[in-house]
């Protein structure tokens, strides 16, 4: 991964632009995003699987702006979805619906009609209840809906617990016991046309065994389902790739690829391979400015309380996940401080770093690190506070792709009964 948020002089930069000149301009709290990092990232995956046949399908849920997707697309990318309204965004940004995957466990016939209407490539199937389903829906359509059926390998990839997706007590896919039978169901469901096979095993996974452990099972199974006389033509093994908040040591994307090709091409070469990365395309691409509001103690506690809270950044509210925070500028003449960074929300969770050294007053200007992934996304209107907005640096310039949200917008969609 390139790193484009650096140091010049005492200024945070991201690419060409101060940070502190797009704070000053869009206020805070803010999201800003770096265009040559997503580009760079999204080029290892592909890199990494040189000649093979392969698709990397975006994980929208990772961050949805339009502008993010509107670029990825010009990339070539794929997607990977998990709801009606992310096709939606797929579709305004200019994406294919023929490189559309849609995954996830309570896809609706409303949203199975809408992505069989417009074309999608495939449906990853989590149970026979959504495969009967399915078959219903492709039906009344007079239509055939592609399928991968998403196969849980029961695989600890070592993961937090709320972010880990391939263990069997997990609500994620069918039990790879119950796979062979439910591959010769939908064999034999009408309406319905096997094309592959897929497996999710987690988020934010710093290593490449538990996703060799799982590539080997699925490969496995690949070879049984052949004997049953079922083809399958693409093996799509999930995303979860990791990155670096703090100490973590993942796999460079591109090294990573080139591991699960070769055992890829040493059991079927002609075998598509579709990855669906999301974290690791836009995490590190993206920051979260806030500004300090207040400086207090409480005893020995001291707070450096800013304008971003919960339900702007809910990571390490959720997870109790780490994050960089830096000021955007270096002031020396300042004395340092142990700080836990809190927000205005009014929950005591709303901690979004602690135990944190800075040298700092306020007024200055905080950069949350690392925070394009699973960051505006998650974002909420919880205490009646507007979502921040985006910001999409390209070189010496930037645009806002989501501007501030107002009171009138959260307000907009709400009526008063009428009135006896």
């Amino acid at each position: 991964m390139v790193d484009a948020f650096s140091r010049q002089g005492s200024e945070l930069y991201a690419e060409d632009v101060a940070l502190s000149a797009i704070a000053t301009q869009v206020g805070t709290p803010c999201y800003v995003y770096s265009r040559a990092i997503i580009e760079s990232n999204w080029r290892e995956y592909d890199l990494g699987f040189g000649g093979h046949p392969h698709a990397i399908c975006y994980a929208v849920k990772a961050n949805s702006n339009l502008e993010v997707l509107r670029l990825l697309a010009d990339l070539g990318s794929w997607f990977d979805i998990v709801s009606g309204g992310e096709l939606e965004r797929v579709l305004l940004a200019g994406g294919s619906a023929g490189r559309v995957v849609f995954s996830g466990v309570a896809k609706t016939a409303e949203e199975m009609e809408r992505a069989i209407g417009v074309g999608i490539h495939c449906f990853d199937v989590e149970s026979v209840a959504e495969l009967e389903r399915l078959s219903r829906v492709a039906a009344r359509l007079g239509k055939v809906a592609p399928v991968a059926l998403r196969i849980n390998p029961d695989i600890d990839a070592g993961t937090h617990p709320y972010i880990a997706t391939g263990l069997k007590e997990t609500k994620f896919g069918i039990a790879i016991d119950d796979a062979i039978t439910t591959y010769r169901m939908a064999a034999d469901t009408a309406n319905i046309q096997i094309t592959g096979i897929a497996a999710h095993i987690g988020s934010q996974i710093t290593e490449s065994g538990p996703f060799i452990d799982a590539l080997v099972r699925m490969l496995e199974l690949i070879g049984e389902l052949e004997n049953e006389g079922i083809t399958i033509r693409h093996l799509d093994i999930g995303g979860g790739l990791g990155i670096r908040y703090r100490d973590e040591s993942p796999p460079a994307a591109r090294e990573f690829i080139e591991t699960l090709v070769d055992r890829v091409r040493d059991h079927r070469a002609d075998l598509t391979l579709y990855i669906e990365p999301g974290r690791s395309v836009v995490g590190n691409a993206g920051v979260l400015l806030t500004g300090v509001e207040y400086l207090k103690s409480n005893g020995d506690t001291h707070f450096a309380v800013v304008d971003a809270g919960l339900n702007d950044i809910l990571r390490p509210a959720l997870y109790n996940a780490w994050q960089n925070i830096v000021p955007l500028q270096d002031n020396p003449e300042l004395r340092s401080c142990i700080y836990d960074v809190v927000g205005p929300v009014c929950e005591t969770g709303d901690r979004l770093g602690s135990q944190r050294e800075l040298a700092i007053e306020a007024g200055d200007v905080l950069a949350i690190m690392d925070a394009g992934a699973y960051g505006h996304v998650m974002s909420s209107n919880y205490n009646s506070r507007p979502r921040p907005p985006e910001v999409l640096v390209d070189g010496g310039k930037f645009h806002i792709v989501r501007r501030r949200e107002t009171i009138s917008d959260m307000t907009a969609a709400e009526s008063a009964p009428p009135q006896d």
